[in-house]
């Protein structure tokens, strides 16, 4: 009879063990940088690029087509998926450190060269609340003391100051936070390993993963797996004149034919490939939400002719206020997503991943700039956003000058400071922005000038 008892007890204790553990979902959040809108197939089947695995992904999940960064450049961006705030709360509104030329006709703001921490980070509420929490790659948001293990990350692997790799692509990577590797180890795949490894170390607890792929940003240096695939590719195809567009002092690069740069998608993409595989083979995959996005809009405008990517038909590219600065890829799969393979055209921004998966989580969190994307993934609904803004009043390589722009349904105001100047576009009738329509439409100009006045004010740009 005791031991009966003793069987029973066991039992439940561990039926119970089980149902708690089945109720907090894991998260793995993956960011590529400077990934391009039309870099991935299921926003642009005609893409130079062959991305097998994040096309998989997207047929198990949601695929965005207007997804949004928080910003053209990166830190603002990272600080805004971190917080859930706009950029412009946090005072970061260019990448860290930024440029500030004294000699240009305006002065950039001072903002911030770090994510303060008094900030509560999406790390720090999954943390609090029973979760590992590992970041693995690029940071970007201070340096020491600001780290992500001091922003509530448990383990922290690759996360530095620094932008872009110090010692590039292949080991030594000269990061005071990744060990060498052997020689000829490349960056992206040593980021997977890790990555791995987390996830098989943290596997019978909820575990929050944040894997900042340092790829695609410059330099860029070809994955030599998969160098050869694209060179012959690039000749196949006969891809020997590449088009370019003025774009005020630069040139916007309108065919993708880097074979390089391909390379380096492509070893991205094989890695997206190996973290499904292992959430499958330890049966995670039931119980795991994925998110994949990228930081801003792929680099094609440069002061020089031949940037990396081309993110046509979408205007210019990082660092710009146009489509192609902003718009980025974003891929959301996970357990309770019904429909799975749709593609969703309502519009959705980095800020709105806190709330997500907070709310994912079952964690209460304060009201923020992001919207609950739940009832787009789960019950194929419609979510109330009345507007998007983009503040970056920032001198820029890419030669974007000082400027703004929001988004109302399917409209577009992009403002440009030194000239005084408001373009106003219909993306429904114009994704290109190719017709600027404010003299034509006085009366949608001025609605729109006086939404942007709102948003500099109540978010204190």
């Amino acid at each position: 009879m005791l031991f009966r008892k003793i069987v029973w007890i066991i039992f439940v204790s561990i039926f119970f063990s089980c149902s708690s553990r089945t109720e907090q979902p894991n998260f793995v959040f993956i960011l590529v940088d400077d990934l391009g809108w039309a870099d991935v197939k299921c926003n642009n089947p005609e893409s130079f690029y062959d991305t097998p695995n994040i096309d998989k992904l997207a047929e198990s999940g949601v695929c965005f087509t207007q997804a949004y960064a928080a910003n053209p450049v990166c830190s603002p961006t990272r600080a805004a998926i971190m917080t859930g705030k706009h950029p412009n709360r946090v005072n970061i509104t260019d990448w860290i450190p930024g440029l500030d030329p004294k000699n240009r006709m305006l002065l950039g703001p001072q903002d911030e060269a770090k994510l303060d921490l008094n900030e509560v980070t999406i790390a720090e509420k999954l943390k609090e609340n029973g979760y590992k929490t590992g970041f693995i790659g690029k940071w970007h948001l201070g340096g020491k003391q600001f780290f992500p293990e001091d922003q509530g990350f448990d383990i922290n692997i690759g996360g530095h100051e620094k932008g872009s790799p110090p010692g590039g692509y292949y080991s030594p990577y000269n990061n005071p936070k990744l060990t060498d590797g052997a020689e000829g180890e490349y960056l992206t795949d040593r980021l997977t390993n890790e990555s791995i490894q987390f996830i098989e170390n943290n596997k019978d607890n909820p575990f929050f993963l944040y894997l900042a792929f340092y790829t695609v940003h410059t330099p860029i240096e070809a994955s030599k797996k998969f160098i050869s695939k694209y060179e012959a590719k690039r000749e196949e195809l006969e891809l020997t004149y590449v088009a370019h567009k003025m774009e005020g002092n630069g040139w916007t690069k309108l065919v993708q034919e880097n074979a390089a740069y391909a390379s380096m998608v492509n070893s991205m993409d094989e890695n997206v490939g190996k973290i499904m595989r292992v959430l499958k083979r330890t049966g995670l995959d039931k119980n795991t939400w994925i998110i994949f996005t990228s930081d801003n809009g792929g680099l094609s405008t440069l002061s020089r002719k031949n940037a990396p990517t081309s993110n046509n038909p979408l205007r210019a590219g990082k660092g710009w206020c146009y489509e192609g600065g902003i718009r980025v890829p974003l891929i959301i799969a996970g357990p309770e997503v019904i429909n799975t393979g749709r593609i969703e055209k309502q519009p959705a921004v980095s800020m709105d991943f806190y709330t997500t998966i907070l709310n994912l989580a079952g964690i209460k969190h304060k009201p923020n700039d992001g919207e609950n994307l739940l009832p787009i993934l789960t019950k194929q609904k419609q979510i109330h956003r009345e507007e998007i803004f983009w503040h970056f009043p920032h001198y820029h390589g890419s030669t974007w000058k000082p400027g703004s722009a929001l988004r109302a349904g399917d409209w577009k105001l992009v403002v440009h400071y030194e000239e005084n100047k408001f373009e106003l576009f219909n993306l429904k009738n114009d994704p290109s922005e190719i017709n600027d329509i404010s003299k034509q439409d006085i009366e949608k100009l001025s609605e729109m000038k006086e939404k942007y006045n709102s948003w500099i004010t109540k978010t204190n740009a």
